[in-house]
């Protein structure tokens, strides 16, 4: 077990691993996505805006709670990987900032990385999101609508998280983007097998953090009143909004929702419980548009394999064994502040980083 792993596992961030997992990256005790909401209050308008959605349709793709498991996370670069040069997206030049990393920048490029649903560092960055996801020590580099082509890696963003880093309310930056439209971090919100199955042998237990999820852009509010562009919005741990154009009265960009306690688990597996519990503690935060509710790691990297667990992408709404389908109805949804309506004008923030072994920290630009 590496040093950074080790003192995870004692301040509880990290349960216990199997000797040769590879444990998802994770940020300090006091991170946003660390915070227990089991006893949060909820939103005033949490029944009104989970009865919008229902009426919406709820999640996508048929109202199915649907897994992908596309994204991948190279779990730790060595040092002295090839740092790779990154330019603005060849066909669009488009490059986000100053959301995102200024350029010139480089990443880590490890042998055996590879990009979102592919199995090398092609990636058609036209038409798919093309995230490329490194953690190298502290740092993790997720890179949006990249390509590796010509020696160069193009993409319209790199954002660099520091992992010993607590981030302020806004996160990067008021109004700033990253790999995920909500500006969210993107793999320490996956989940990961090699957690999911160092859990499953402990009672009552769940993965610690919030897990990401999805929902097509018309089931998302717009609100004409906030004064922001094209009437979008989003609210916290949000710092950014994609493309909302729902109702007012449906859930924000960056909405954390909460799994009811009284949820009926009968019929899931020890696994699945684990996740489940997850949500009931810790919630589920949306970070993106799309139609596939959920988004779990692929077990490229991992010892653990998601067929061995026994989850699919079915797993939970296909109602085998009798269990229940998890449908938008079963959450709730908690009080995490005023929405902010998105202007587009990205104000970069500063980070603390703490020191997981003496305790002490410093201001540093993010």
């Amino acid at each position: 077990m590496k040093p950074i792993h080790r003192i995870l596992l004692l301040l509880g961030i990290l349960a216990p691993l199997a000797t040769g997992a590879n444990p998802p990256p994770r940020f300090p005790p006091g991170s946003v996505w660390h915070q227990n909401i089991a006893a949060a209050s909820l939103h005033p308008n949490s029944t009104s805006m989970i009865n919008t959605l229902v009426g919406l349709g709820g999640w996508g793709n048929g109202n199915k709670f649907q897994i992908d498991f596309s994204l991948q996370t190279f779990p730790d670069a060595p040092l002295g990987s090839p740092m790779i040069t990154v330019v603005p997206h060849h066909e669009k030049g488009e490059y986000y900032t100053p959301d995102c990393e200024a350029l010139p920048a480089t990443m880590p490029v490890p042998t055996g990385a590879a990009f979102e649903g592919q199995s090398g560092l092609s990636c058609d960055n036209e038409g798919e999101d093309c995230h490329l996801l490194v953690r190298q020590g502290n740092l993790l580099y997720e890179l949006y609508s990249g390509n590796f082509s010509g020696g160069v890696l193009d993409a319209r963003c790199l954002v660099v998280w520091q992992l010993n880093a607590v981030y302020p309310p806004e996160g990067r930056g008021e109004h700033c983007t990253s790999g995920d439209a909500a500006g969210f971090p993107i793999a320490p919100l996956l989940v990961n097998a090699d957690e999911v199955a160092a859990n499953m042998g402990v009672a009552n237990s769940d993965l610690g953090h919030a897990i990401r999820f999805i929902l097509p852009n018309e089931r998302m509010a717009t609100d004409a009143a906030l004064g922001g562009d094209e009437n979008k919005l989003y609210v916290r741990p949000a710092s950014h909004a994609g493309g909302p154009i729902g109702p007012i009265g449906t859930v924000p960009y960056g909405v954390r929702m909460r799994l009811k306690s009284n949820f009926n688990m009968t019929g899931y597996s020890a696994a699945a419980q684990v996740i489940l519990r997850t949500m009931q503690r810790y919630g589920i935060v949306l970070a993106d548009g799309g139609n596939i509710a959920l988004t779990f790691e692929t077990d490229r990297y991992t010892t653990a394999k998601w067929a061995t667990l026994g989850i699919d992408s079915q797993t939970f709404w296909n109602g085998a064994g009798g269990s229940t389908p998890v449908l938008v109805s079963h959450f709730e949804i908690i009080n995490t502040g005023a929405r902010i309506g998105e202007t587009y004008q990205c104000v970069r923030s500063t980070v603390t980083v703490t020191d997981l072994i003496f305790k002490h920290g410093f201001e540093i630009t993010s």
